[in-house]
């Protein structure tokens, strides 16, 4: 078998067979087949396009490339959830949780931010001494005694996709859509959950700017998952706007406790109950949405959900005393309020915009090496459809640096769109998607 004859095969728009996917990827994460030609096969898949099977193909071949982690000695059906990825997205603080506080086991890998988008892992280690480097025997037992643990993606999962995304981010074929989900998916399929839940954004803020690929993209990847033997489905949330008020690390999860406390913004809370009631029914805990939000609502009002929290956050080395006091997390020295030109209605927030001015704030990394300022961030007092007078406060900006707060604060007033008048304001929940 040839890397060359693949290449010409896919070029004339012909499917590749299962060894064929299998012998280029095992090719190319052991270096046997170089940069150049798997550069040319991606392109060519960028203009032919893949089959559904080829895509589950592609996807296995990946998650196979390195470790498949064994969670058989968790107890229970183990639910993960994922998400592409936004601006505000602290998801994970609230919803993991609750699901765990109702009996659904929760073995979790997670990431850090990079770009405009928060990682879980940082949001965590706004705990003091939270760690998320724990051995797999301690991850397995603390989901078997308390019902949570989330850690850092190990170096050994899906290496040919880490790889392979390399190579796509410089040869200008990232976007297309039987890479994305494979890549998504390898990844997803190799933390060895029982069943998965996407939360695919959509809007100016999201990795698919249009619904119609947010829809495509959830439906490839919730095709894999069930073609590959997972309970998989997906849910399309808007991201047209930061989702709650709260951009920045320590921010965000000061949010998020307020949530568990009862207290949390409704776009937000609409989308950790809807992931969340997917979750519960795949697991057999609800016989359908509207048990399964009776159940959630049950264990913030009676506290259970919070002091999980609190266990969880114990248990991998962190300070549980911040869930109960979250005026011990770190401030930012300086704020700064950004006031509306003109009166009118919020048009839309562009929240790629409030994620980069997050990021130049301190509270993001450029790259990997980037070290995060867990203090800093933005809180929005105006969102889509409210109306606003001149002069009146839009957001605050909390920073340490006033040079950095003043770069911020344009790109956040460049952010608000505000218009004369009312839009119709679009549901946060926009579908739901299964196979």
């Amino acid at each position: 078998m040839r890397m060359y004859d693949l290449i010409e095969k896919k070029k004339l728009g012909q499917e590749l067979t299962t060894e064929e996917i299998r012998f280029m990827i095992d090719g190319f994460t052991d270096g046997s087949i170089p940069d150049y030609q798997m550069s040319a096969m991606t392109m060519a898949i960028c203009f032919q396009g893949m089959s559904k099977r080829e895509t589950v193909d592609l996807t296995l071949a990946m998650r196979d490339s390195g470790d498949v982690l064994d969670l058989s000695k968790i107890s229970g059906i183990k639910v993960d959830k994922h998400s592409t990825g936004g601006v505000g997205d602290k998801t994970s603080l609230a919803l993991t949780p609750i699901v765990a506080a109702l009996g659904v086991p929760v073995a979790k890998m997670s990431g850090r931010g990079l770009g405009h988008t928060g990682g879980t892992i940082d949001k965590l280690e706004c705990f003091p001494g939270f760690s998320t480097e724990i051995s797999e025997e301690t991850f397995i037992r603390n989901v078997n005694e308390i019902g949570i643990a989330i850690a850092g993606q190990t170096a050994n999962l899906a290496p040919a996709d880490k790889k392979l995304y390399a190579l796509r981010d410089v040869t200008a074929t990232v976007d297309q859509m039987a890479l994305i989900a494979s890549s998504i998916m390898s990844k997803k399929l190799a933390s060895g959950s029982d069943a998965i839940v996407l939360d695919v954004k959509t809007g100016n803020g999201a990795f698919m700017k249009k619904y119609e690929d947010s829809v495509a993209l959830a439906e490839a990847m919730v095709s894999i998952g069930t073609m590959a033997g997972k309970k998989t489905a997906a849910v399309i949330t808007d991201m047209d706007q930061p989702l709650g008020f709260a951009v920045g690390n320590s921010l965000e999860v000061i949010e998020a406790i307020e949530t568990l406390q009862g207290k949390g913004p409704k776009d937000f809370k609409q989308v950790v109950f809807a992931l969340g009631s997917v979750m519960l029914e795949f697991a057999g805990r609800a016989k359908n949405r509207e048990e399964a939000v009776s159940l959630m609502q049950s264990v913030i009002d009676n506290g259970a959900a919070l002091k999980k929290l609190a266990e969880f956050v114990t248990a991998q080395g962190g300070d549980a005393s911040y869930v109960y006091d979250t005026s011990l997390f770190p401030k930012a020295s300086f704020s700064q309020g950004i006031v509306a030109e003109k009166d009118g209605y919020v048009h839309r927030i562009l929240a790629e915009e409030v994620g980069i001015a997050c990021m130049t704030l301190g509270g993001g990394r450029e790259t990997k090496e980037s070290k995060i300022d867990l203090s800093v961030g933005i809180v929005l007092q105006k969102k889509n459809t409210d109306a606003v007078k001149k002069g009146e406060v839009l957001a605050v900006i909390y920073g340490n640096d006033k040079e950095k707060m003043t770069a911020a604060a344009e790109k956040v007033l460049r952010a608000y769109e505000i218009s004369s008048e009312i839009i119709e304001k679009q549901p946060v929940v926009r579908e739901y998607i299964f196979e």
